[in-house]
């Protein structure tokens, strides 16, 4: 649409926009969003639990953040972002980035990009739980027992946010191809 966009409301942090007859929301402050897939070394991943106000619900996520959306942090590269919002969430300091994808989190809705990173080389440095009251819960669980866990959190009333399903996709298919090993090769050949 090449129509003027239109601000309707500005918040302190989102302001929605009109562009013809679309309307849509935007950050005040940001440049997107990081989530992060951390991987321990002992195969499991690193969850986070909040309650989300939009939801009315706690919501099993993974750990992720808003990227320059602080005036300390307008300049931050995506990739340190990410490795500060893992630490400050879940207390685990990531060795390792790998950027698995960048994408439109709701493109039907908002003006926001996602970048999906692989974390490894994980070190506990503190118990996490996020900064300004963010409450959040870390939860730490093997990838083998994943699908029976997120199964019972749901069975109790606990929302999963799809990127977690998206995250261990990348997971299953890292996985996939460790266990691929090119044939030997034939003696007579």
């Amino acid at each position: 649409m090449s129509e003027s966009i239109e601000v309707l409301y500005e918040g302190r942090f989102l302001r929605l926009l009109k562009n013809g007859r679309w309307e849509y929301v935007q950050r005040v402050r940001a440049r997107g969003a990081a989530f992060i897939v951390a991987l321990t070394d002992a195969h499991e991943i690193v969850l986070v639990e909040q309650y989300r106000v939009p939801m009315q619900a706690r919501v099993i996520e993974l750990p992720a953040g808003i990227i320059g959306d602080e005036a300390e942090f307008a300049d931050e590269a995506v990739e340190a972002a990410a490795l500060r919002e893992l630490e400050e969430e879940t207390g685990f300091r990531g060795a390792q980035i790998e950027r698995l994808l960048s994408a439109p989190t709701a493109p039907g809705m908002a003006a926001e990009m996602l970048h999906l990173f692989l974390v490894t080389g994980l070190k506990r440095v503190h118990a996490g739980g996020g900064v300004d009251g963010e409450n959040i819960t870390v939860h730490v669980v093997s990838v083998d027992d994943i699908a029976e866990w997120l199964d019972a959190k749901t069975r109790l009333g606990t929302l999963i946010d799809t990127r977690v399903h998206a995250g261990l996709w990348f997971v299953q298919q890292a996985s996939r191809r460790s266990s691929v090993r090119p044939r030997a090769q034939r003696s007579d050949q």
